[in-house]
């Protein structure tokens, strides 16, 4: 991996002095215009409900704007409630109760109607009267519904069934869906060209072997008006925590968020992004093709969670927000583009940038284009640009940020609270801990960046905590302090004691005791969310069937009990790793469904592969001599776990 070594020039200026220096002059001045929210996903509203508890506080995580600009509409994850902000008087008019958290939002065209997507297993979206302010019906949905587009002509909905793996379009004369579409993995996020051709859908995580020399997450990109796949663009090797997307104004590109993981090489320091870089994929919607990757980080400071993304009206800025960094990076979208064309055509642009390839590890390519601005509130999550203006949604600190970017404006951002200011408690507090990149040695992610939720990011890494050559799939931390020991390798006693050394081995920081403490009360706090293989919250009859199998074949004596772990090590003949090591800590069997890919090294993409490939000797569980059907059917009493 080669990494720019190239000093960021901009990175110790000001913001102000950034603008004065030329930055808007050479991008143009002209034709600001309201601006909806664009990436319509939350990602963990659903398990930032449970976390937080309802009502406790407020956690903002995405946001719409009216096509006049005067009214914002806020979705509230924790408190389960839409807030109405009138932007002339900065403040919220009206909150609007929902009966599941709220993650995604789109407005009609004539704005009439507020869709809210409602994050929960029995998926709703929710539909609001813009006039009376009132929910006036819900429209069924799918599993954790996170993100909504609407078509130009108002007729249609789609929404993102995320743990359904699906997208649904729904006829809004009819109020039924017409069409579901399987896309790859965790839909997560979407925007709809302006003509309502294509639908641009960002899937949050890899799927495929984790052991496999490219791993990395798709862009799917569906004709609106069928619903069919039309192209899977895959990103660079590595890329992961897909969060946000829009389309341009003039449906030429797709601009989706993510983190770049250098998981090929062992975790020994973090400068340069050597482990994780944050970073903006273009897609080309015309020839539905990756344009190229840039690095959202400066040379060494890290710009880590990137999440909501959304252009300018009149496409002359692209804007990303940071969770983890706390900041918003306003991009000059037409000297990007035409670095990129120079590029492209075997220019040299930096010293590390003179062809396509170079682009995804120079840190300075973005010097001169760009600017970050620091934001007063916590965790940004979704971003609405109004004219001149971008309001972000501060997760943490339960308030919208307010940063002018118009020519000769003072950049400076102010942070608005959406309600009363509540103490922090311990878990609220490891939560923030946990997404936060201030952490970690030179920003450069947060736990979250390879947990993302709390769970895995479907890649392996060389951690220092087994030795080096010794790369291992990431876990889910899901009840990590109910299943000791902790890592696949069973290297850490407990929780308690991973937690820390995560903090001094990956984050490479020290850290005080209370933030430990706080991040395990966090995670001790999370419950699981019920799998998408259930019916109607119970087991189908094939799941029935299939715990029958587990029992006669053996699985129970290693996966007994709730938890489905033994708490012990064991050879399931999928070793030896690098070491000679053979056996390997239980896991739980909750949430597996959500987990894959599975065994040390991620090599099983599927359960089926996990019964059946990759269990030739028995090992894993008698289950050679078994029919398909009763392999179908116990994977599918696992999955429902």
């Amino acid at each position: 991996m080669r990494m720019s070594r190239q000093r960021d020039v901009g990175k110790n200026r000001s913001p102000r002095a950034f603008f004065a220096a030329g930055f808007f002059a050479a991008a143009g001045a002209a034709g600001w215009m309201v601006l909806m929210a664009a990436g319509g996903g939350a990602g963990g509203a659903a398990l930032a409900a449970e976390a937080a508890g309802p009502g406790e506080y407020l956690s903002p995580v995405a946001l719409v704007a009216s096509q006049d600009g005067r009214t914002l509409y806020v979705a509230e994850a924790t408190a389960r409630q839409v807030a109405v902000f009138d932007t002339a008087s900065g403040k919220v008019t009206k909150e609007i109760p929902l009966a599941d958290p709220p993650a995604g939002l789109v407005l009609a065209p004539d704005g009439s109607r507020l869709y809210v997507a409602g994050a929960s297993p029995e998926g709703k979206v929710h539909v609001i009267d813009t006039q009376g302010l009132k929910v006036v019906e819900s429209l069924p949905a799918g599993h954790t519904p996170t993100a909504l587009a609407i078509s130009p002509d108002g007729k249609r909905l789609y929404v993102c069934n995320r743990f359904n793996n699906s997208v649904s379009i729904l006829d809004l004369a009819t109020r039924k869906e017409v069409v579901k579409t399987a896309v790859v993995r965790e839909p997560i996020a979407a925007a709809i060209t302006p003509g309502g051709k294509w639908l641009a859908v960002a899937n949050h995580l890899p799927f495929g072997p984790a052991s496999g020399n490219y791993v990395a997450a798709v862009v799917s990109i569906l004709a609106a008006d069928t619903g069919q796949v039309a192209a899977a663009v895959q990103l660079p090797d590595g890329s992961t925590g897909l969060r946000g997307i829009c389309v341009s104004p003039d449906g030429r590109f797709a601009y989706v968020t993510h983190i770049l993981a250098h998981y090929q090489i062992p975790t020994t320091q973090l400068e340069r992004g050597w482990m994780n870089t944050n970073a903006v994929s273009i897609i080309d919607l015309g020839t539905k093709k990756l344009v190229n990757t840039v690095l959202l980080d400066s040379v060494d400071l890290g710009a880590a969670n990137p999440w909501g993304v959304a252009c300018t009206a009149d496409g002359k800025f692209l804007c990303v927000a940071h969770a983890g960094t706390h900041e918003v990076s306003v991009i000059g979208l037409a000297a990007l583009h035409d670095r990129l064309a120079k590029v492209a055509a075997g220019q040299k642009v930096t010293d590390v940038s003179s062809s396509p390839s170079d682009v995804t590890s120079d840190l300075a390519f973005l010097v001169g284009l760009r600017a970050r601005l620091k934001l007063q509130g916590k965790g940004p999550r979704g971003l609405a640009v109004v004219g001149g203006r971008i309001y972000a949604a501060e997760y943490f600190s339960d308030s919208l940020g307010v940063v002018d970017i118009q020519p000769g404006a003072r950049v400076e951002a102010r942070s608005i609270p959406l309600g009363p200011v509540r103490p922090m408690t311990p878990v609220r507090k490891g939560e923030l801990f946990f997404n936060d990149a201030a952490l970690c040695f030179q920003t450069w992610q947060s736990c979250a960046s390879c947990h993302p939720d709390v769970r895995a990011d479907a890649l392996n890494w060389d951690l220092l905590n087994d030795g080096l050559g010794n790369p291992k799939n990431t876990k889910s931390l899901l009840l990590a302090h109910r299943a000791p020991p902790v890592m696949i390798s069973g290297i850490r006693p407990s929780a308690e004691v991973g937690v820390r050394a995560g903090i001094r081995f990956i984050q490479f920081a020290i850290r005080p005791e209370e933030d430990a403490v706080a991040i395990d009360e966090y995670l001790k706090s999370l419950t699981p969310v019920s799998s998408p293989h259930l019916e109607n919250g119970k087991r189908s009859a094939a799941a029935e069937r299939g715990k029958q199998v587990f029992e006669s074949a053996g699985c129970a004596s290693c996966h007994p009990g709730d938890l489905g772990t033994d708490l012990a090590k064991h050879d399931v003949g999928a070793g030896p790793d690098q070491r000679g090591i053979k056996e390997f800590d239980t896991p739980t069997l909750v949430e597996v469904w959500r987990t894959a890919p599975y065994l040390f090294d991620g090599r099983a993409v599927t359960m089926l592969e996990v019964l059946t490939r990759f269990n030739p000797k028995d090992a894993h569980g008698a289950t050679s001599k078994l029919s398909k059907q009763q392999i179908a059917d116990l994977a599918e009493y696992v999955l429902s776990r």
